[in-house]
């Protein structure tokens, strides 16, 4: 009997080792177990999808027929989906859970469960921790059709890209868009945000907006090194392209490019949203950052009078904020990507924070390159950097153990003048030059974040680190 244990963002699991039917059947009568217990809707209803990685139909009528064998009722995509279309419809169908079969960036070798909860953002960590307690050791996979659901009407099938894509198109200006001229590319990473942008932007450069389970073999991460031949062809178009956006395998984290194949990562793309959203459009709320994000948005709150929180790294402790009665939250962000904003769900969402940015061009007839040149008059210009060390886990938790005792005091000629602790080890360097070490909770990968002035110095920093923590 495998044990089954919610990471930072749901269960992920190689595929065929521990992530099986079996124990999709089990996370599944657990989450039905929950249902039963905690709901407190008369008849207890479930939105349900899965991306774009292999076997994500076969995991996904597992799940349900172990759900509709508790009299659960199911709302399902019929094809593959975000996890912001899942989260969007839970809230839209009035459903107490939402479930996405998703392994999000992690490599194609995984799979995994993800938890939504009815107000359309992930389910908070005291609900998984209930639904781990309940999951049993062994669960039989009812011998029922999915047409015999069907017919039941304990199943139903939903249009949840559709119903996305209204949402989009009432909460932004694609016309004006359509009409700024701007030359947009989109690199799905073969993710399930891949109709979405083809259907908004028929003209955009498209790049792996295909289905292939297999991602090529890469990760799909939205982060410099898995888009490589994203960055060369915006630089080697003819078509002068203006911008390129890239989102994961489940569409729900973000990466950009400026018109010269430059990557823009999620720190910039975060102050930019502030900066458009409050600046431009007057809105205003706290910003809730992960422990992994740039001080720079702290910096660009006092500016704006912005209240301003850390949390610990997974967006469910930015959500458990954000759904806080009295709360008032402009922006939830994380280092990886995942963006939150006002006037959306609770929920990270690629597609949404990139026609933000492309609003923001469109409305202010500016480059992407001009408006970070609004933001560094605000908060002053900076680099950010992040390497995995695929180290074996015996090392891994060996160098967490010489962080917590206070050993690295300096990296080479570095020296440590503030260490913070809130989820990692985030090691001030100097006032504007830090590196962060955190262990992946998925992976035998080691994460160090470094942020300097420029790039040259954050690549200095990651080299010191590396030279210390590995000798």
């Amino acid at each position: 009997m495998t044990t089954i244990k919610f990471g930072t963002d749901g269960w992920r699991a190689i595929i065929a080792d521990t992530f099986t039917t079996a124990n999709v059947a089990r996370v599944a009568e657990a989450t039905a177990l929950w249902l039963l217990k905690y709901s407190t809707t008369e008849k207890p209803s479930v939105v349900i999808g899965f991306d774009c990685r292999f076997g994500g139909q076969l995991f996904m009528e597992i799940a349900i027929k172990v759900l509709c064998k508790h009299g659960i009722r199911v709302y399902a995509g019929k094809n593959y989906v975000s996890t912001p279309m899942v989260s969007l419809a839970t809230l839209n169908l009035q459903a107490d859970l939402g479930i996405v079969i998703t392994a999000s960036h992690n490599p194609p070798s995984y799979n995994g469960f993800k938890l939504k909860a009815h107000f359309g953002g992930p389910a908070i960590p005291e609900t998984i921790a209930q639904v781990e307690k309940l999951i049993p050791d062994t669960c039989v996979i009812p011998d029922t059709s999915i047409q015999q659901l069907e017919a039941s009407r304990l199943l139903s099938y939903e249009p949840l890209e559709e119903q996305y894509l209204e949402h989009v198109e009432q909460s932004f200006d694609i016309e004006a868009i359509k009409k700024s001229g701007i030359s947009i590319a989109y690199d799905a990473m073969y993710g399930a945000g891949q109709n979405v942008m083809r259907r908004l932007f028929p003209e955009a450069h498209l790049l792996h907006c295909e289905y292939n389970p297999s991602f090529m073999g890469q990760a799909p991460e939205p982060i410099h090194k898995n888009l490589i031949e994203f960055s060369t062809l915006i630089k080697s178009s003819t078509k002068n392209i203006d911008v390129g956006i890239a989102t994961d395998g489940d569409a729900d984290r973000i990466g950009m490019y400026n018109n010269a194949g430059k990557f823009i990562d999620s720190h910039h793309i975060i102050l930019l949203l502030v900066h458009y959203l409050h600046k431009y459009k007057g809105l205003s709320g706290k910003v809730v950052n992960a422990f992994s994000v740039s001080g720079k948005v702290k910096k660009m709150c006092a500016v704006y009078n912005l209240p301003y929180q850390v949390t610990k790294i997974g967006f469910k402790y930015i959500c458990k904020i954000m759904i806080k009665e009295g709360e008032d939250i402009l922006l939830g962000g994380e280092e990886s990507g995942g963006i939150a904003t006002k006037g959306h769900i609770p929920e990270r969402d690629g597609i949404w924070m990139g026609l933000t940015i492309l609003e923001f061009m469109a409305k202010s007839g500016k480059s992407l390159d001009d408006i970070i040149e609004e933001v560094y008059d605000v908060v002053g210009a900076f680099s950010y950097n992040r390497n995995d060390l695929h180290i074996n886990n015996t090392l891994k938790w060996a160098i967490m153990d010489n962080c917590k005792a206070g050993k690295y005091q300096s990296f080479d000629t570095y020296t440590v003048k503030e260490v913070e602790t809130v989820d990692g080890y985030k090691f001030h360097l100097s006032d504007n030059e830090w590196v962060m070490i955190r262990p992946s909770g998925t992976e035998p990968v080691l994460r160090v974040y470094a942020e300097a002035p420029n790039p040259e110095g954050v690549e200095r920093i990651l080299s010191a680190v590396k030279k210390t923590i590995l000798s």
